[in-house]
């Protein structure tokens, strides 16, 4: 079998032909960022077809070599699903990684080796929560008023998060994440350009009205605790209809 992974290698890359190392990271006998030499490597590749070196499953040697195994994605998952609860409930400065690890049932050390510092967990938490939002009701500018109600609805499937939302407007303003922004940019571009298509009304800036339906949607889930009960007897799916209405009002009728 190492053989075939060596000519895999050999063949893949033309340091392996041509030189005296394996690629970068990839001596399997050795672990990740070795550099030995790789006679076989050389061998198997002026042999030719891998068939002369009895490979049969090269495919599936490529794709062990390539991809995350499954038990550390499912490791990855774990920590952000634990981080999630820790952080939506005290915020970034006062989530403990320890506690984080115990209900991953890890321990700090994996936080570290998958996220590098507690800061790098929440970072890519929110980043994470972000894109949820947009998979979950991707913009639909030729119905923006429908779409806030997608959004509405997301918010209310998951709770936790405006309450991330919130502390990393507060712990973490000092550190724009490339992946939201990138995110809230394209959003802003397609609300560009349905208002130059005549699609939507031009009263407010792109990011400006982009930015007002979004803070509709989630006017129910950011409602302070002492402003609920004067609003309690609003049943949910009017919540939902009042953030469709609004909007559609924002918009001069036009959704």
């Amino acid at each position: 079998m190492e053989s075939c992974v060596v000519a895999m290698l050999a063949r893949a890359s033309t340091r392996a032909v041509h030189g005296t190392v394996a690629p970068r990271g990839w001596d399997l006998r050795k672990g990740p960022g070795s550099a030995v030499d790789w006679p076989r490597g050389r061998a198997a590749a002026r042999a030719g077809p891998h068939r002369r070196l009895g490979c049969r499953e090269i495919g599936t040697v490529v794709a062990m070599a390539r991809f995350t195994p499954p038990a550390a994605d499912a490791m990855r998952a774990r920590l952000l699903l634990a981080a999630r609860d820790e952080f939506a409930a005290v915020g970034l400065a006062a989530g403990r990684v320890e506690r984080i690890g115990a209900a991953a049932s890890s321990n700090k050390a994996q936080v570290f080796h998958y996220f590098g510092s507690k800061e790098g967990l929440f970072d890519a938490l929110v980043a994470e929560t972000v894109a949820e939002t947009f998979a979950e009701a991707p913009i639909d500018t030729a119905d923006l008023a429908a779409w806030a109600g997608r959004v509405h609805d997301s918010y209310v499937r998951r709770p936790w998060a405006q309450r991330l939302a919130t502390w990393h407007r507060l712990e973490r303003a000092d550190g724009p994440l490339e992946s939201v922004a990138t995110s809230y940019a394209d959003a802003v571009a397609e609300v560009e350009h349905a208002q130059r298509a005549g699609v939507l009304p031009r009263a407010f800036r792109p990011a400006v009205l982009l930015g007002l339906v979004l803070h509709t949607a989630a006017f129910w889930s950011a409602t302070a605790p002492e402003y609920e009960p004067l609003v309690q007897a609003v049943t949910p799916p009017r919540r939902r209809q009042v953030v469709v209405d609004a909007v559609t009002a924002l918009l001069g009728g036009k959704s």
